[in-house]
């Protein structure tokens, strides 16, 4: 269910599907000279060598059993949202509330709006115990501090957005399959493209919505002159006015910095959380990893990937939801996918073919997502005093804020993570050293 809604909502509010902080392939590792090649293979450490990602006992106690409580969230949370749109098929609620809307408003799009407004609402709550439950477990576990109110606002702001935004869309879409019933799937990939980059780029104009943000340059201007030394190694073109502290603290005690937007939209966004919190060189570090996401067109190529992706996961859905039309229309009430009813089957479909594919789009995320981290070490190189202990030592500060297992299962990794594990990245950056014997980067010359 959430798969399904994301996709249509993030056409229109810059979520921007499973690529832009796209879902990559793990395990490529940068060319190196030929020396250096064995020693970097993956960044992986010898057997029985000691590992580059540590927790001291007691938050290791924590963060395993974190991961398990997160996986099993992850998992339920897929299949309850499958379980509820099939009932509300099954249970002919659907069928009920297009006929509602209809008897309520004789204007079509009026109807569609309200139908689309209480299919929302009605999802949204059901997945409100189960986000409930995954609030509760961060504040008990130290990673969140936001209080109960203050969360409860969250979900109301991201509820309206949710109808502001996914509700005419879903008609939009629904418009499509009414208008071209045979081909729908088409239009709908078609109409998906541009809506996607209109996202990307809208995306940080939404963000004040959920929090506070202020210039960096306010309250921690020698932080701003380190990361225009990036800027200029990068190349990216962000000056110091596109630099933005967020006030996390509010809310969590996790790490992070991003390069969010598109052309005029983009800009830098450092944690309050993490300026001040960690050194200066490894927020150098993080930023310098989302920085490569922009230099090596990740935002682009995700975009590709999503356009492909969508075209045949349009394609594939629309013969399924046919086929279940067909089948369980009857009991359902549900006659034509072209119907409102029809349209969250089409919905059921595409949030299915969303749960089996994940590990694919979350390799591709891992792969991109590990060529930021080689760009990011190599963009810090002559910046830094030491390029592989920062950006080790990054990886520690954010595994240890986050509380992150240092050995997940292989499964869930290869299911879940659209982040190659801390472990892999920090083994693979205590690893990489190109500049050894006077080699150079992948990305930089020097």
């Amino acid at each position: 269910m959430k798969f399904a809604l994301r996709i249509l909502f993030a056409l229109s509010t810059g979520l921007v599907l499973i690529a832009v902080v796209p879902r990559p392939c793990a395990g490529q590792t940068p060319p190196a000279p030929a020396s250096q090649t064995q020693a970097q293979e993956a960044g992986a450490a010898e057997p029985g060598a000691q590992q580059a990602y540590t927790l001291p006992p007691d938050k290791l106690v924590k963060a395993i059993a974190l991961s398990r409580i997160r996986n099993i969230l992850g998992f339920a949370g897929s299949l309850w949202g499958l379980a509820v749109l099939w009932l509300l098929l099954a249970s002919r609620a659907m069928a009920w509330l297009a006929l509602w809307t209809q008897q309520v408003t004789r204007h079509r799009w009026l109807e569609g709006l309200l139908f689309f407004a209480v299919f929302i609402v009605i999802v949204t709550l059901a997945g409100l115990p189960l986000d409930w439950y995954g609030h509760r477990v961060s504040l008990e576990y130290g990673i969140s501090v936001q209080g109960w109110l203050s969360w409860l606002g969250d979900q109301a702001k991201a509820l309206g957005l949710s109808l502001a935004i996914g509700a005419p869309v879903l008609l939009f879409f629904n418009w499509i399959v009414r208008r071209w019933p045979r081909r729908f799937w088409l239009g709908a990939w078609a109409a998906s493209l541009p809506l996607m980059v209109l996202g990307a780029f809208v995306s940080p104009l939404l963000e004040p919505v959920f929090n506070k943000f202020e210039p960096l340059a306010k309250s921690n201007p020698a932080l701003v002159e380190q990361l225009e030394k990036v800027v200029a190694r990068t190349g990216t073109n962000i000056p110091a006015d596109r630099m933005y502290l967020m006030k996390a603290s509010a809310k969590t005690n996790g790490l992070n910095a991003y390069v969010s937007g598109l052309g005029a939209t983009k800009r830098v966004v450092v944690w309050d959380t993490t300026a001040g919190r960690i050194p200066n060189d490894e927020v150098l570090f993080v930023f310098a990893h989302e920085s490569g996401h922009y230099v090596l067109n990740h935002i682009y190529k995700g975009l590709a990937a999503s356009a492909v992706y969508l075209f045949f996961l349009f394609w594939a859905c629309a013969g399924f939801a046919g086929w279940m039309v067909r089948r369980f229309g009857p009991g359902w009430e549900v006659f034509a996918l072209s119907s409102r009813a029809g349209f969250v089957v089409l919905l059921f479909a595409v949030s299915l073919a969303g749960f089996i594919t994940e590990p694919i789009g979350n390799a591709f995320s891992r792969h991109i997502e590990h060529e930021a981290d080689v760009y990011g070490q190599e963009a810090i190189h002559g910046i830094v005093a030491d390029p592989q202990k920062t950006a080790v030592a990054a990886f520690n500060a954010l595994g240890q804020a986050w509380l992150e297992d240092p050995n997940p299962s292989p499964f869930i990794e290869f299911w879940s993570y659209n982040h190659p594990s801390v472990q892999t990245r920090a083994n693979f950056a205590l690893h990489y050293n190109p500049w050894a014997n006077g080699g150079h980067g992948r990305f930089f010359k020097n």
